[in-house]
């Protein structure tokens, strides 16, 4: 039997070439910005390779010219779908829609991502980084197409893009002081990749919070690694067998919230008495665990809004680069409430 012929597709044109797609696209397009040498390079391998322009995309051009595009790390969490909502309420508000993609924490397809919004002719592009994004190449290549974007939570090279972020030091630093406030004298902090900003600036006011309370910083109650369940669930439990365990935990998201919750649990120790905890998190279901959950909430949908508000006046010709702060809020719940004998 014989197998049908892949489509060409854009990316095949600009590895063919060694060229970015962002260049392809602009030749095929006439576009001045490209040189006449490199546009009929582009043009006859179009033709050799019979290339066909997406008929998809073409339809979105034609009936719903205003679209934008959105990378999240996992849209599965409640957090991720927040952000989305709020973006998506703001979009249509404005005409736009909106199409989202789901980068699974990985920098390949957040690449990929990239590349159809781009064969799609999206306006501009909402971004959190993946958590193993440590090459910033395929952005860079959004700012010199010129294209807009906005990063939220997780961002880079600020000085080439807006992005909205929450408090996440000033909200790490106030929940570790009232862990502290709360009777708990070895806090641990278990968080994501160092690289992070978000992780970073959390870390930060969780070590600032120890330093204003004169508690001497330990580097086994400090666990920064993969952002996987299984993972800090495993890095929880190692510091509960150790010799001298933590009696509180400071998790930076809700994943490695609920696997430090659920690790404590496992040896059936005590919430609040045995270890406090306090985490990250955006979730309801926070208040229905036992005990109820004490968490730093990010105003997730709000952020979204912000983000997409940014990203319209970019598309609507204002370069300024702006740096909006989102303010978590620290709920309080019996998790992280020692009953002190006063």
């Amino acid at each position: 039997m014989e197998m049908k012929k892949r489509r060409t597709s854009l990316k095949d044109l600009a590895e063919q070439l060694g060229v970015s797609i962002a260049t392809v696209s602009r030749a095929l397009r006439g576009s001045h910005e490209v040189g006449e040498e490199m546009t009929r390079k582009v043009k006859d391998l179009a033709k050799k390779l019979n290339y066909r322009p997406n008929p998809f995309a073409q339809s979105l051009r034609k009936e719903a010219p205003h679209l934008i595009g959105v990378i999240v790390p996992n849209l599965v969490t409640h957090y991720y779908a927040s952000v989305l909502d709020g973006i998506e309420d703001y979009a249509t508000r404005n005409g736009y829609s909106v199409i989202s993609a789901n980068s699974h924490e990985n920098h390949e397809l957040e690449e990929k991502a990239i590349d159809t919004f781009i064969s799609l002719h999206v306006e501009g592009i909402i971004a959190c980084l993946a958590q193993d994004t440590i090459d910033y190449h395929h952005f860079e290549e959004i700012y010199d197409m010129g294209l807009p974007l906005v990063f939220f939570a997780r961002t880079c090279l600020p000085e080439k893009f807006s992005h909205v972020v929450a408090n996440g030091d000033e909200a790490a630093y106030e929940a570790t002081c009232h862990l502290i406030d709360s009777g708990s004298k070895r806090i641990a902090f278990i968080g994501g990749p160092n690289h992070l900003d978000m992780v970073r600036r959390r870390k930060h006011g969780y070590l600032e919070a120890l330093r204003e309370h004169r508690i001497p910083i330990d580097r086994s109650l400090v666990a920064c690694g993969k952002i996987d369940f299984n993972i800090a669930r495993i890095a929880t439990l190692n510091m509960l067998k150790s010799e001298n365990p933590p009696d509180a935990i400071l998790a930076f998201n809700d994943i490695i919230t609920y696997a430090a919750f659920d690790a404590i649990k496992s040896m059936e120790l005590h919430i609040p008495n045995d270890v406090a905890i306090i985490g990250f998190t955006d979730g309801d279901n926070a208040a229905f665990v036992t005990p109820p959950l004490s968490a730093i909430m990010d105003q997730a949908h709000l952020q979204g809004v912000k983000a997409c508000e940014l990203l319209f006046r970019n598309i609507n010709g204002d370069s300024k680069i702006y740096k909006e702060i989102v303010p978590m809020i620290l709920k309080v719940r019996e998790s992280s409430e020692k009953n002190i004998k006063k």
